[in-house]
């Protein structure tokens, strides 16, 4: 579906209770928000097939599977045009280190989340991954001190009554 769903103040809600828990039961779901199950369901579903539900997941502890440091790396290429953009999108889709990857306007061109095992790790992934590539002319590493997710669906999206 393209450009804005047709959302109602239901979906809102059912949207703000699958971002606090995607693992709530259709039951407790349409009881939350006031839907009988079937009719919950059926919304869930539609949610899907429109794509403004596009899946789920689980939060993992980064430091229960050995990643020790995480860091943002601004990144800036050396020509900004397609075959160099394709070329460095498609190769740090590759790398297991990189959690999110970021295009953006401004004097860098990407950021990208890493997660690494520790600050040797980090380097040989800023030689190998970014610095000898042919695309990349510089790059800015910040290390994250903590990360926090928000939730919450922004209040913008609050419908009044139906519209």
């Amino acid at each position: 579906m393209q450009g804005k769903a047709p959302l109602d103040s239901t979906d809102i809600r059912i949207l703000r209770c699958l971002r606090k828990n995607a693992r709530i039961s259709n039951k407790d779901l349409a009881r939350q928000v006031g839907l009988a199950p079937s009719s919950c369901l059926e919304r869930v579903r539609r949610l899907r097939l429109a794509r403004v539900l596009t899946g789920y997941h689980a939060d993992v502890d980064p430091n229960v599977l050995g990643i020790g440091l995480q860091a943002m790396v601004a990144v800036r290429l050396s020509r900004h045009v397609r075959s160099d953009v394709d070329a460095f999108e498609a190769h740090l889709a590759r790398l297991p280190e990189v959690v999110t990857l970021f295009h953006v306007a401004g004097a860098n061109d990407y950021l990208v989340h890493v997660a690494v095992r520790d600050s040797s790790h980090l380097r040989d992934l800023a030689l190998t991954a970014f610095t000898e590539r042919p695309e990349v002319d510089h790059i800015e590493t910040q290390l994250i001190f903590h990360h926090q997710r928000n939730h919450e669906l922004p209040v913008y999206l609050d419908l009044d009554d139906d519209e």
